[in-house]
C-alpha cells in the first residue's frame, strides 16, 4: 500500500491521519476546550460526544479545502486549528506525527490536542488560523424582505419521520397546514429577532436555520433548511433539532434561543 504524502489532504478526516483511541482523544478534548454539551437530546448515539465528533470530521474537511494547516521542514510533524478555545481562551490545535506504520496508507498518525501555548507547537514557524466559511457577512442574516419559496409538499413527503411522533398519522393536508402556519410564525419572529435564524454550513454552502414550533409556539418541533439564491430564499428541507445543533455547531455555538434539542 502505497503512503500518502505529507500534503496529500484527503476530504475525509480518516484518509488524512490514523486516531486509533478516537473517542478516548475527543474526551480529553472535550476537557480541554470550555465547557460545553456536544451530546445529542433526542438521537441516540453510536458513540460517545457525537456532536463534538461531528465538528472534528467537517471542520478537517474545510480546513483540508483551505489547505490550513502547518507541516514541519522535515515533514516529521503537522497542526491545524481546531477552532475550539480552553476556559482561558486560549486556541486548540491538533498536532500530528508521521505515521510510523508502513503498511498504513495515511502519512499521518494523531499525536496529541494541545493549547496554542504549549512547547509542542514550537516546531512551526507559524501556526495555521482556524477555519473561514464566509466572505459575506449578510449570508448570516435572514433578510425578512425577500420572498421565502416553500415546497410543503416535498418537504413533508421527504421528512415525515422526523416530525414528532403525534404528528406523524396526521393527514398530509393536516400536516401541510400545520407547517405552513410554522413557517409564518418563524418568519414573524425572525422580524423580531434577527438571532431567530442561525447559520449552518451544509455541503460547501451557507444555509439559515429557522425554528417550526408545530405544537406548542414556545418550543420548536424541526429546523427549517432555508438557502438563499438570487433574489429570494429557498426552504430546502426540515430537521431534527438534533440534526440542526449538529450542523450549525461547525460555525460557532448556536444561541441557544430556540435550538435547544
Amino acid at each position: 500500500m502505497t503512503k500518502n504524502s505529507a500534503y496529500d489532504f484527503p476530504q475525509d478526516f480518516y484518509d488524512f491521519a490514523m486516531m486509533p483511541r478516537f473517542d478516548d482523544s475527543l474526551e480529553f478534548l472535550r476537557n480541554l476546550a470550555e465547557p460545553e454539551d456536544w451530546n445529542y437530546k433526542n438521537t441516540e448515539a453510536t458513540h460517545p460526544n457525537p456532536i463534538l465528533r461531528n465538528y472534528i470530521n467537517y471542520t478537517y474537511q474545510r480546513i483540508a479545502e483551505e489547505k490550513k494547516l502547518a507541516i514541519t521542514a522535515d515533514e516529521e510533524f503537522c497542526c491545524w486549528n481546531t477552532g475550539l478555545i480552553t476556559s482561558n481562551q486560549e486556541p486548540i490545535f491538533m498536532l500530528l506525527e508521521r505515521n510510523k506504520i508502513e503498511e498504513k496508507a495515511p502519512y499521518w498518525h494523531f499525536k496529541k490536542f494541545c493549547r496554542q501555548g504549549e512547547w509542542d507547537l514550537n516546531r512551526f514557524p507559524s501556526i495555521p488560523e482556524m477555519a473561514h466559511y464566509f466572505d459575506d457577512p449578510s449570508v448570516l442574516v435572514f433578510d425578512t424582505r425577500k420572498e421565502l419559496r416553500v415546497n410543503v409538499d416535498h418537504i413533508i413527503a421527504d421528512n415525515k419521520e422526523r416530525f414528532p411522533d403525534d404528528l406523524k398519522n396526521m393527514s398530509t393536508f393536516g400536516l401541510q397546514n400545520l407547517v405552513t402556519g410554522a413557517i409564518s410564525a418563524a418568519i414573524e419572529r425572525a422580524k423580531r429577532n434577527y438571532k431567530t435564524a442561525i447559520p449552518q454550513y451544509y455541503q460547501g454552502t451557507m444555509q439559515l436555520l429557522l425554528p417550526l414550533s408545530l405544537q406548542d409556539p414556545r418550543k420548536a418541533d424541526l429546523a427549517l433548511a432555508v438557502e438563499k439564491l438570487t433574489g429570494f430564499y429557498r426552504a430546502s428541507t426540515c430537521l431534527t433539532l438534533d440534526m440542526a445543533y449538529n450542523n450549525a455547531r461547525q460555525l460557532a455555538r448556536p444561541d441557544r434561543d430556540w435550538l435547544e434539542p
